[in-house]
């Protein structure tokens, strides 16, 4: 897979993307530390290292890290508390080690638990504020750092309130250029001729931002734009002179103790960061590879390490970087790694260049990327959603933009929470009535992990079955239940089940909890008991209900183990069943019957002969069937044999001499005139529907058969004691029919 990726289809590309990546991550680079009050250096050492350690260790493809916006506060206030910039140095190098234990312990999975509202919501808000972040140095406003993403500012400005302020400082030539430049860089990805030449929009924008500034100040123009609004990278005077610029960490502060709280604040915060941004950059990638999350840890903690040594920022992954890469067409690693290597390179040998790049063009750049991360298509998509996923979501928007990502983040899940607990409330278990032929069955099936959430949606159920009714517990499926809960079912099982008359049955408990035990209180086939309390209209009632089970896919759910044991030794079926042979219409299943149910007599054609009225007889007076079933059914290939048989005696359709051949003619009887008629003037529809009407006369006849030819079973009829009826099964539908016509006893 390694080599695939960097085959020449991607290397441009990734080569491009770099660029943009580069080109988004030099501002950020250079206003977090000043945001933080930190060296400007440090910013440029974090994007190398993120770009160029991080993204080569990392098993992530389009994740890019750097300096965060996010630590600024704990930068700064570190910085205070440690004595100096050296000292919070070495709380970087320890917080890269604790980062690597977590990696080492596979504390990645901690991102599994994100919920996607979150997510898209923290997409959402850092878009929102990037815009508004930028729009000031988009005319020239550049007082506050470029990379400040805090809501409130240390001159007691907001970010709402820097936007009226800003006007006041509008210079005309940096609003020009910006507003140029974001037009170019809109219009590039609109233009088809100019997206095909491959070239990225933003390099475009800041090369031909930068030409027009130093014309403007070579024509001596009042437009011109001054060195306080372009960038300002740290000059050097060579690689030695950059080697001048480097802070080292002080090691002295090892016997401090706040440097190791430090330390533990820039790990956990650095590693939920880095977390979060892959999990949202991943989601937003179109080709959909997941990054293995304790790998991303452990190069998390390497870079911090490196940084640390080398005087730069904590680091983690970045969602502006990472969502520029992404829309910018990265592939592979090699992107995140060649913004890096240009950071270095244009640090180490072009820094004269640099600052001739103008701050509104760099903010254009930004705000298309803010745009692409808040599109209002997101708001729809989870307003469609509905409100469990569009309120976490504008929570998660809201609280970031108006305090910061860590304390918005928190909003949005306590959010999500909320949203989670009522849901788990409110449909924490499957709750269905099941009609056995031995009563009703309240069903209710524990989901795979049963918490403490859990226990008051449980106990609300179990009080809600009705005075004497049958309740079953099934903990099948369930790996994990909770000790609240399960004194719950215990002191029910005790207590509550009694007090009620509820019959409380358990499955799926075993032995895992000494406190339950399985039991079941209820019969699950036809007994002896329910076979005689049973009318032939109801048994009828229990066979239609089982049919509409059977269609909406909804079966009962049947211990087979434990019916085979309870009919071992003796079996009371409630109905014979008359059916064919045909394969997709074994009775069992179209009734949802279990072991025991119902005797099934299957003959090709559901024709009657000796035999079967002889099998028919013994169901009914001697085992005690209460109702005699004959079922045909759509598209039978015997009945389909049959009617080509009688219409069209010159073909062949069973072998002379066959007993196939009687099967056919006992069918044949009810083939008409009409029917061979109709076959020769009709299509493929039409010659089914004459098939189907002959099948349906079939079992018109053979109930009449069975009555006409069995004295016992028209005298149990006249006492009542049994019922006969024909149906119709469609092997399309899964529904069957009563035809009323054959209706005796019911």
């Amino acid at each position: 897979m390694r080599k695939r990726a960097l085959i020449p289809e991607h290397l441009l590309a990734d080569l491009m993307a770099g660029v943009v990546v580069f080109l988004v991550a030099l501002p950020l680079c250079l206003g977090v530390p000043l945001a933080a009050r930190a060296p400007l250096f440090s910013g440029i050492v974090a994007g190398i290292v993120g770009g160029i350690v991080v993204g080569g260790l990392s098993g992530s493809r389009t994740s890019v890290s750097g300096g965060s916006p996010a630590l600024i506060a704990i930068v700064s206030a570190q910085t205070t508390a440690l004595g100096g910039f050296e000292g919070f140095l070495t709380a970087v190098v320890l917080a890269g080690f604790i980062q690597l234990a977590f990696g080492f312990l596979r504390a990645g999975f901690i991102s599994s638990f994100f919920p996607t509202s979150v997510i898209k919501g923290l997409l959402a808000a850092i878009g929102i504020i990037i815009i508004l972040k930028q729009l000031p140095h988009l005319i020239g406003y550049d007082i506050d750092p470029i990379g400040e993403m805090s809501f409130n500012q240390p001159d007691r400005e907001t970010t709402f309130s820097d936007l009226p302020k800003s006007l006041r400082y509008f210079l005309p030539g940096a609003a020009t250029i910006g507003v140029g430049s974001l037009v170019l860089v809109v219009a590039w990805d609109q233009i088809k001729w100019l997206r095909r030449t491959r070239i990225p929009g933003p390099l475009v924008a800041v090369l031909a931002g930068t030409i027009a500034n130093v014309l403007l100040k070579r024509a001596g123009s009042p437009w011109a734009i001054g060195p306080t609004h372009l960038v300002s990278v740290p000059l050097g005077d060579g690689p030695n002179g950059m080697l001048g610029l480097i802070t080292f960490p002080n090691f002295a502060s090892l016997t401090d103790s706040r440097v190791y709280v430090a330390a533990l604040t820039i790990g956990i915060i650095a590693s939920l960061e880095s977390l979060l941004a892959i999990e949202a950059v991943d989601k937003i990638d179109p080709r959909q590879q997941r990054t293995p999350r304790n790998r991303e840890l452990l190069a998390q903690g390497a870079g911090n390490v490196i940084c640390g040594l080398l005087g730069g920022l904590p680091i983690s992954a970045a969602v502006i970087r990472g969502t520029a890469n992404v829309n910018a067409g990265g592939r592979t690693r090699l992107a995140t790694m060649s913004h890096g290597g240009l950071l270095l390179i244009c640090v180490l040998l072009l820094p004269s260049w640099l600052n001739e790049i103008p701050l509104a063009t760099l903010a254009a750049i930004l705000i298309k990327t803010g745009y692409r991360l808040t599109n209002p298509k997101r708001y729809r998509q989870l307003w469609r959603e509905g409100y469990s996923q569009f309120v976490p979501f504008v929570a998660t928007v809201a609280a970031i933009v108006l305090t910061d990502l860590l304390i918005g983040i928190a909003i949005g899940l306590t959010c999500s929470v909320i949203f989670i607990l009522h849901s788990n409330y409110r449909r924490p278990l499957t709750r269905r009535l099941e009609r056995h032929a031995s009563g009703d069955v309240i069903r209710v099936e524990l989901a795979n992990q049963v918490t403490f959430f859990n226990r008051a949606a449980l106990q609300k159920v179990l009080y809600e079955v009705p005075p004497g009714g049958t309740l079953l517990i099934d903990a099948t499926n369930t790996d994990f239940i909770d000790p609240d809960v399960l004194d719950l079912l215990a002191d029910f099982q005790k207590t509550g089940a009694p007090a009620r008359w509820v019959q409380l049955s358990l499955i799926g408990f075993q032995d895992r909890y000494p406190s339950l035990r399985d039991e079941i209180r209820f019969v699950e086939h036809a007994s002896r008991e329910v076979q005689h309390a049973a009318s032939p209209g109801q048994v009828l009632e229990i066979l239609l209900e089982g049919n509409a089970r059977f269609r909406s896919g909804q079966p009962l759910k049947r211990s087979l183990e434990r019916q085979r044991q309870a009919t071992a030794a003796s079996q009371h079926p409630l109905a014979v069943i008359l059916s064919c042979i045909d394969s997709r219409s074994p009775a069992e299943a179209i009734f949802d019957l279990g072991l025991g149910d119902v005797f099934s007599v299957r003959v090709a054609g559901n024709i009657t002969t000796e035999e079967v009225i002889g099998s028919v007889e013994f169901a009914a007076t001697v085992a005690g069937a209460k109702l005699v079933v004959v079922v045909g059914h759509t598209r039978c290939g015997a009945i389909e044999a049959a009617v080509a048989e009688c219409c069209q005696p010159g073909e062949l359709v069973a072998p002379v001499g066959s007993r196939v051949q009687r099967i056919l003619r006992e069918v044949g009887r009810v083939v008409h005139d009409d029917d061979c008629r109709g076959l020769t003037a009709s299509g493929d529809h039409s010659h089914q529907v004459i098939v189907d009407a002959v099948a349906r006369r079939n079992v018109v006849r053979v109930v009449r058969k069975l009555l006409e030819g069995s004295e016992p079973l028209t005298q149990l009829i006249d006492e009542h004691k049994i019922g006969v009826v024909g149906m119709m099964y469609d092997v399309v539908s899964g529904e069957v029919e009563v035809i009323a016509e054959t209706r005796h006893g019911v």
